[in-house]
């Protein structure tokens, strides 16, 4: 009878939901959680518009939503890590059904409910801003380089998350980590304003092709379609590499 119970209750088709559940009772019950992600991209932009030109405010709010989906990660690994060092729920997950990918999307997807606010607010003041109406598949170009980005960074958090060894790890490590990765890349300025060695080094990150695409397809920055289309093969491809790197470090089972 036990085992017939059992055989009848569903294993698939509920981490989305459940890990949404997560995400929204984390802002509900404290609303700060979706106000931060507004205010730090946007303390950016307040002292950028002060001292840069004012034609690069388009191209910096394009930043700021590839650096609040870049957070994202910072997030995945803080939450993991947690769950796993001190309240010990991996293990829970470890002998679940669940495996470790869709594990890696359902605490990716609660993190980035947080993010969705900041991500709406950034996106109608860029629709306000563009000095003129962008094609209409340049906000699904947008979309596009979004999820590829907060797949690659959550898949970079959690992949981290199981390899720190304490609490006090996970301050430093992940924002060494995702400040780099964020401040190397082109997000507030355009490639051209760097030193010509830091655009070398640039030139070997996802987030720095995410960047150029959005600014070539929203019209911020001269490119012809051909160079588009060689940015979003190399967005992907770098993604890729990235996130099957991360996956391979991914400890999932043990502590």
């Amino acid at each position: 009878m036990a085992a017939t119970m059992i055989g009848e209750v569903p294993t698939r088709g509920r981490v989305l939901p459940a890990f949404a559940v997560i995400g929204w009772r984390w802002i509900s019950r404290n609303p700060a959680a979706a106000i931060a992600p507004i205010l730090l991209p946007f303390i950016f932009l307040y002292f950028l518009r002060l001292i840069a030109p004012a034609n690069l405010f388009p191209l910096e709010v394009i930043g700021a939503m590839l650096f609040t989906t870049q957070n994202v990660g910072s997030w995945v690994l803080g939450d993991s890590a947690t769950w796993r060092i001190e309240l010990a729920v991996q293990d829970l997950f470890v002998a679940s059904p669940m495996g470790k990918v869709r594990y890696l999307f359902g605490v990716a997807f609660s993190n980035l409910i947080a993010a969705a606010p900041a991500l709406v607010v950034l996106a109608v003041l860029l629709a306000g801003l563009l000095p003129t109406a962008p094609p209409w598949y340049a906000w699904v170009v947008l979309v596009a380089a979004l999820a590829t980005l907060w797949v690659l960074f959550s898949s970079i958090g959690v992949a981290i998350s199981s390899r720190v060894t304490s609490q006090r790890e996970i301050w430093p490590v992940g924002n060494l980590t995702f400040t780099c990765l964020g401040m190397l890349s082109p997000l507030y300025y355009p490639l051209s304003s760097l030193p010509p060695a830091w655009q070398d080094v640039a030139r070997f990150l996802p987030a720095t092709y995410a960047a150029l695409l959005l600014q070539g397809v929203f019209g911020l920055t001269p490119a012809s379609p051909e160079t588009l289309g060689e940015y979003g093969l190399l967005l992907v491809g770098l993604a890729a590499v990235g996130t099957a790197l991360a996956l391979w470090l991914y400890r999932w089972r043990g502590r």
